[in-house]
């Protein structure tokens, strides 16, 4: 099995296309949380803790760009060996596919988890400089972002788990569909479009529903520390669900890949 990790390893981080989509992972997950940071203040309120925001959940609003990378990482980790073919090369090498694809999720979550680690740990740094400036300093009841807190560690641990879970699906619809494009372009449409229905069906109850069961907002509850009672779903139900979604394809996918020829 030791073969296999350091394989599927080696495979994955000498592909220039891994590098640059973990990298864009850190860069938009921490770009885009450091401008909700910056883009709101007390002043638009009639006191500070009038605004009523969650500056955490503020703070990590990029994992809602940077899950997009890391979906494609997943599903080009295998979706580009059947795009090429050598995926008969490692099947050759590998004979157990249950071992092969073990090995991928494994080195797939770790690099996933390292660049989550960095851009949620960088998000809240930049948000604790930002915040105070804008008026959510901790004598108006807006604590300064800190990892020894049990809300906000629940929240960053749980950001990093999301943006793994979205690489183990992408990885796999990847083994499902065989294709990368299409693994892509569904994982895709699970995240955002299936979200956008809710606004175009204008129905609270299907707005409700789909909050709840759907990947991608039912994920993201675990970034909430505050009123946490008007969630449509809790927070570790949420990141349930996600999981429940990302196993479960993962699981479809490997009796496909173990049930397929190459």
């Amino acid at each position: 099995m030791r073969w296999s990790f350091h394989a599927e390893w080696t495979k994955l981080l000498t592909l220039p296309s891994s590098w640059l989509l973990l990298a864009a992972t850190v860069v938009l997950t921490v770009a885009v949380g450091t401008a909700s940071a910056a883009a709101v203040t007390t002043r638009d309120c009639l006191t500070a803790a009038a605004c009523h925001e969650d500056t955490v959940k503020l703070s990590l609003m990029g994992v809602w760009l940077g899950q997009a990378t890391v979906l494609i990482l997943g599903a080009l980790s295998l979706g580009a060996e059947y795009g090429t073919g050598t995926i008969r090369t490692t099947l050759t090498a590998i004979p157990r596919r249950s071992r092969v694809l073990v090995a991928k999720a494994a080195v797939l979550a770790a690099v996933t988890a390292a660049a989550g680690v960095l851009a949620i740990t960088a998000s809240l740094y930049a948000a604790r400089l930002i915040l105070p400036g804008n008026g959510f300093t901790p004598a108006e009841g807006y604590p300064l972002h800190t990892l020894t807190d049990p809300t906000t560690l629940r929240a960053a641990l749980g950001s990093v788990l999301c943006l793994i879970l979205i690489a183990l699906l992408g990885l796999g619809l990847a083994a499902l569909l065989r294709d990368t494009a299409g693994a892509i372009t569904l994982g895709l449409g699970l995240l955002y479009v299936v979200p956008l229905l809710a606004d175009l069906l204008g129905s609270a109850a299907w707005t409700d529903r789909i909050e709840r069961w759907a990947p991608m907002p039912a994920g993201l509850a675990i970034q909430a520390t505050r009123d946490l009672a008007r969630l449509p779903i809790g927070p570790w139900p949420g990141l349930g669900v996600l999981a429940a979604y990302a196993l479960g394809l993962l699981l479809l996918g490997g009796a496909a890949f173990r049930r397929r020829d190459a």
